[in-house]
């Protein structure tokens, strides 16, 4: 699904009352969406660059996900959260700059009450965009792993104001805005190589907690048998334990983030050309049955539509 139709969608929601994250799950459902996998199905409007602003008040509203594109976040405000990135878990402030690389698997982690929703501006920049940028880079590198940036504060407003812009001429689709938008799109990649080869600083990750440990494990044995039973005892915690603190902290059970895990995984190693017989068994499941129907509830479309729609974007 494309950002434009989710837009669409949006306005097609009550207007009036504010709705309740119940209300609005329902409505999206009604119009045929899983509410759960919106920001998974997510694609790009352009080959090279997109920008927009978002926000979200509650875990529900972003599973663990991955993209087949670069993702860079601009957070707006600090509102409590934090953000899981692979197996790294950072605490967030309002500047810090997220870089994700596709098919690396993030999300945000919300706490339960909020002042006020979790802003963010979003660039999506294309692998080829990005590949053709870094070729005037000193340290291309910079952008080929997960990295979350914080600067001065005279840099971060230079950043905001590059970020702002381009999500005005995105909303406001005049004449030549497409092209605009991937200029400052290369003007921001560009700032971040030359703040942070000046700076050399970042942010350190949050100490490991149960949680970040349990990710890292299941993380390295995808391909092996995960239950519930064993992670706890491997862990010296009891299996409510473990249950309590996924439910608290992703908003779902153990086994969906196992299984999140694995479709993420999934996608990766379609896009990297394995045979679709070997990519379920590569991250766990039992069967090729088993794996195409987990698959296309997760998505939206089979491993082989998948693999179609990467080879018609290449």
């Amino acid at each position: 699904m494309k950002l434009s139709h989710l837009q669409n969608m949006v306005k097609r929601l009550p207007q009036g009352q504010p709705l309740s994250s119940e209300q609005v799950r329902q409505t999206l459902v009604q119009l045929g969406y899983d509410p759960e996998n919106l920001y998974q199905e997510l694609e790009m409007e352009s080959k090279m660059a997109d920008i927009h602003p978002d926000s979200s008040s509650s875990n529900a509203r972003v599973q663990l996900h991955s993209h087949p594109f670069y993702e860079i976040l601009y957070c707006r405000n600090t509102c409590g959260a934090q953000y899981l990135m692979g197996t790294q878990r950072y605490r967030l402030q309002k500047g810090d700059v997220i870089i994700v690389p596709p098919g690396i698997s993030h999300r945000p982690l919300l706490p339960e009450t909020m002042e006020e929703p979790y802003k963010r501006y979003v660039l999506w920049v294309s692998s080829d965009f990005m590949l053709g940028a870094t070729r005037f880079f000193p340290s291309p590198e910079l952008f080929s792993q997960c990295r979350l940036l914080r600067f001065s504060s005279s840099e971060s407003e230079i950043l905001a104001d590059l970020f702002r812009n381009a999500a005005k001429e995105t909303e406001s689709r005049e004449t030549g805005w497409e092209c605009i938008v991937v200029g400052y799109a290369t003007i921001i990649l560009s700032h971040l190589q030359r703040i942070l080869l000046r700076s050399g600083s970042q942010p350190i990750a949050e100490h490991p907690e149960l949680l970040d440990r349990v990710l890292g494990y299941v993380e390295s044995h995808l391909a092996e048998r995960i239950t519930l039973e064993n992670t706890a005892r491997r862990f010296w915690v009891s299996q409510s334990t473990i249950t309590q603190t996924f439910r608290e902290r992703m908003g779902v059970s153990f086994y969906r983030c196992v299984i999140q895990r694995r479709l993420i995984a999934a996608k990766s190693r379609i896009e990297q050309g394995v045979q679709l017989e070997d990519v379920g068994r590569q991250v766990g499941f039992t069967d090729y049955s088993t794996f195409y129907r987990a698959f296309k509830k997760e998505f939206g479309i089979s491993p082989r539509q998948y693999r179609k729609l990467q080879n018609q974007e290449d």
